[in-house]
């Protein structure tokens, strides 16, 4: 008969009795989390307020479960379809939206660039008018 360390057997040794929760409402996924929010709130409001805080700032409640982790795989770039055709137009349209958005970039910095000189030339303006006013003003 074999013994196991104390970790082994009490995970809540190791980590700290709330990250031990915190697995195990992981392992149950989102309706776990949503259930002790509620209970929470029947029971103590401050508790379910914390949780729903906790749920927002820890990313659980808008994350998407474990089980949709395949979709996220067909927008990377690498990942395959196992069709030729449609890995070629799935390139060729990456390739396109990739071009098109390093024009548009392109196209915003030289509209920040041509803002920002022609408020430089009022600017410039401004002053001149203002030092070829005030000696005028001066020896009046």
């Amino acid at each position: 008969m074999t013994t196991l360390a104390p970790e082994a057997t009490h995970p809540s040794s190791k980590d700290g009795w709330f990250s031990a929760c915190e697995n195990w409402m992981d392992r149950r996924g989102k309706g776990a989390w949503i259930a002790a929010m509620i209970l929470g709130f029947i029971f103590f409001w401050p508790l379910g307020l914390a949780l729903l805080f906790y749920m927002i700032w820890s990313d659980r409640m808008f994350s998407k479960s474990h089980s949709c982790s395949r979709s996220k795989s067909f927008y990377r770039r690498d990942a395959s379809s196992g069709n030729a055709a449609f890995d070629a137009y799935k390139a060729d349209t990456l390739r396109r939206l990739e071009e098109e958005q390093q024009q548009f970039e392109a196209f915003m910095d030289r509209l920040r660039a041509a803002k920002d000189q022609s408020e430089f030339d009022e600017f410039m303006k401004d002053r001149n008018r203002k030092t070829e006013d005030g000696p005028a003003q001066a020896e009046a």
